[in-house]
């Protein structure tokens, strides 16, 4: 699918994108940004892996943590992506807030000491983005309430059915990282890569029980994710086989909502 004229945004958009890997959120985040060039992508996994690589206060914090064998907990997530967009510009406290570690790091709007604030922080008219990889449960997006209000989630659906099947149609050159899909973007020579001609392979993880596991991890950890921001109102569901059946729905809502 190619991207039509890019349309300009009246309104603020924070957006959410949920779906079950294989569903395209990748796909869907870069054909917005295409679409939408006042948005931003925002991705947490991102954001620290270069503060890690910066050694900012915050990313110091986190690779302790990863080296201990621990998972990095929501409030340091949260930091970084409130730092992220104090950095941009678009989140500025309320009242006089927290530290500032170091001075390579940015100003943050502490997650854990928000709470003691009757108001929150304000965010910038102009802040339009997409934030991804964050949240992944309900308890923490009612932490990322606190802090910064989305107006906007995605609920994209695509039969497991459908993503399964497209999974195992997926083959790819492992030097390279090239993908294809015998349906969809088959190699010129079955099972030949088109640059090399080396043989093509399936992913160890492809298989059909891995990609039924996965799926219904998914369902189980976003069911109340999904209904927290069903009860706010802000969710939008959209449904299609493919990512080009998805696209033009989307697009469509964006503008309704916010252009």
């Amino acid at each position: 699918m190619t991207t039509s004229a890019t349309k300009r945004l009246k309104k603020a958009a924070r957006i959410i994108l949920i779906g079950a890997p294989g569903v395209g959120k990748g796909t869907q985040t870069e054909r917005l940004l295409a679409r939408f060039p006042q948005l931003a992508a925002i991705s947490s996994g991102d954001l620290l892996r270069e503060n890690v690589r910066k050694k900012t206060a915050l990313g110091l914090q986190a690779e302790a943590l990863i080296q201990a064998g621990n998972l990095v907990p929501d409030t340091v997530m949260l930091d970084l992506i409130s730092a992220e967009l104090v950095t941009k510009g678009w989140l500025r406290p309320s009242e006089p807030t927290t530290t500032q570690s170091s001075s390579a790091s940015p100003p943050t709007i502490s997650s854990s000491s928000h709470s003691q604030y009757n108001r929150p922080p304000s965010i910038a008219p102009s802040a339009s983005f997409i934030l991804d990889g964050f949240p992944r449960t309900a308890v923490q997006a009612i932490s990322l309430d606190r802090i910064l209000p989305i107006n906007f989630v995605v609920h994209l659906f695509t039969p497991p059915s459908v993503i399964i099947s497209r999974i195992t149609k997926r083959w790819v050159h492992a030097p390279s990282g090239r993908v294809y899909n015998t349906d969809f973007n088959p190699p010129k020579i079955a099972g030949k890569d088109d640059i090399t001609g080396e043989p093509l392979t399936q992913r160890a993880d492809d298989s059909i029980d891995t990609w039924k596991q996965r799926l219904r991890k998914f369902e189980d950890s976003s069911k109340a994710l999904i209904e927290h921001y069903e009860r706010q109102g802000s969710l939008w569901r959209v449904e299609g086989n493919s990512s080009d059946e998805i696209s033009p729905k989307l697009f469509a809502e964006i503008e309704r909502r916010f252009a």
